[in-house]
């Protein structure tokens, strides 16, 4: 394993001064050159041709890695040595064969540590075996550059852990990227690499998705390799990527869903183009507690119903399902569970019961909640969860909805330190309840969900759309996305940290903030 900053460590003085001056002058940054960001699909198709060799694409990524890391604070571990060798050894086979790649350090990879963005991860060593899922990655030819950055056990939605420290968002230094899947989004939305593994459970996927500007969709439940076991509601995680094209994200689903006999769904396949089918379409404006999105988040969800309505879909005000601020209160109990559970992994590996030197205070905080709770309440509470999900199915046949579009967050991206594990935990759950309010009912409920690039601020803070709709109806999603994609293109939209250039030499540049 390869430190992640053999020259990064050097650029630190210089990274630390422009994160100052990237603070300083309202100045918007300027779009670069449409040639410098080849998504996924035209660097492997750039390989294939002898353009550029898989050795020179990873050297550049590795260069782009080290350079920006310092600034943004994307990975946690590297693994540059081993993908040199690879790429040295020729394309790999696959349709994505050289294409640089990183992991969500949720997820082992075989050779280098999985720590889930806890203290209490620190002394693992190196896994010795992956997931048939990861495996399908390489499969496909991407190459593994390291681990991205996760908050601790992917429970917040801001990549903030204590044990590595902040990443920062490559649209606004000072803003949050998201979580869990916050590096992975902030290494795609500045160039790093061209796609990133994700996961989501509860919104990890869509929510860094809005707050960096790219596209990502959460697969159903039990539609991806290794996930035909999980038929509960509370196997609230999907796997897939982070993406700048919908053709990328659509290609990398074909290849890692599960296609073999026996599927829970029969397989997608790869999606290409959008339909000619017209949808009927619900607007969904509050969130689970009944509260509307700030006015900024508000405009971007009427463009997006605007947009649709001028493509001709039939677009009419919907409203939850369910119960939603009891929804919510549900929701965050099962993910206390969750935490008990990591919790008694952490003890049984130290030998003792976790404190803020193992676990961060906001997960100790999920700990006595469970705790506190009478033994009767996760029963009740995954009845009445049982029934929402149940609700949210018969939800889109009972208005005739073919897709439902709602913010993704309740506000754009916030400050670093807003939903930070060490905010005193009453004020964090609090926060939390208003700020992702949308997102957990399609964990429970099993079904795929969308965050779509349409929108950006006065100040350019990317705002995504969310596009839902019933389980195991992906195709339909991609489609549409394909269709809102090519209406208003967001490829080629530059955050204001960025790589210059996919080759060597390799540089990036740092604009001034915005509004």
């Amino acid at each position: 394993m390869t430190s992640i900053t053999r020259r990064g460590l050097a650029a630190v003085p210089f990274a630390l001064a422009a994160v100052q001056a990237a603070n300083a002058a309202p100045k918007p940054a300027a779009p670069g050159p449409a040639s410098a960001w080849p998504d996924a699909t035209e660097t492997a198709a750039l390989i294939k041709r002898g353009e550029m060799s898989p050795t020179e694409v990873v050297q550049a990524a590795i260069a782009r890695a080290e350079g920006l890391q310092p600034l943004l604070n994307f990975m946690v571990n590297s693994d540059f040595d081993r993908a040199l060798a690879k790429a040295k050894a020729g394309p790999p086979a696959g349709p994505f064969g050289g294409v640089p790649f990183l992991v969500k350090d949720l997820e082992d990879y075989t050779g280098l540590p999985t720590r889930a963005g806890s203290r209490s991860g620190l002394p693992r060593g190196a896994a010795t075996s992956q997931t048939p899922y990861i495996t399908a990655f390489d499969r496909a030819g991407l190459i593994t550059l390291g681990k991205s950055a996760t908050p601790e056990f992917g429970y917040l939605p801001t990549t903030e852990p204590l044990a590595t420290g902040a990443t920062r968002n490559p649209w606004d230094l000072t803003r949050s990227s998201g979580g869990s899947s916050g590096g992975a989004a902030a290494a795609v939305a500045a160039g790093v690499v061209p796609v990133a593994q994700a996961s989501d459970g509860g919104g990890s996927i869509r929510i860094p998705a809005s707050n960096c500007g790219l596209f990502g969709l959460k697969p159903s439940r039990g539609r991806m390799i290794g996930a035909r076991e999980d038929t509960k509601i509370s196997d609230l995680s999907a796997r897939h990527v982070l993406s700048r094209s919908v053709r990328d994200s659509a290609a990398l689903f074909a290849l890692t869903e599960d296609a073999a006999p026996g599927a829970r769904y029969a397989p997608v396949g790869l999606v290409a183009g959008s339909s000619k089918r017209r949808l009927r379409v619900g607007l969904l404006m509050e969130n689970g507690m009944g509260h509307g999105p700030t006015p900024e988040v508000a405009a971007a969800t009427d463009s997006a119903a605007k947009l649709l309505a001028s493509l001709g879909h039939h677009v009419e005000a919907a409203h939850w399902p369910e119960d939603g601020a009891r929804f919510i209160d549900d929701f965050l109990l099962l993910w206390a569970a969750g935490a008990a559970q990591d919790a008694a992994e952490v003890a049984k590996a130290f030998g003792r019961a976790p404190d803020e030197s193992l676990m961060e205070p906001f997960s100790l905080g999920m700990l006595e909640m469970y705790r506190k709770a009478p033994p009767e309440a996760l029963p009740a509470a995954l009845q009445r969860l049982e029934a929402d999900a149940l609700a949210y199915d018969t939800w889109f046949p009972s208005h005739q909805f073919d897709v439902v579009i709602s913010p993704v967050l309740s506000s754009p991206a916030p400050r670093l330190g807003e939903v930070g594990p060490s905010v005193l935990f009453d004020t964090l759950v609090a926060r939390l309840k208003e700020y992702v309010g949308y997102t957990p009912l399609h964990n429970i409920a099993g079904a795929p969900a969308m965050s779509v690039p349409l929108y950006q601020t006065e100040a350019g803070l990317p705002v995504g759309t969310m596009v839902s709709a019933r389980a195991g109806q992906e195709r339909m999603l991609f489609e549409l996305a394909y269709e809102l994609e090519a209406a208003l293109p967001w490829a080629q939209r530059y955050p204001r940290v960025h790589a210059v250039s996919y080759k060597l030499p390799y540089s990036y540049e740092v604009a001034p903030l915005g509004g």
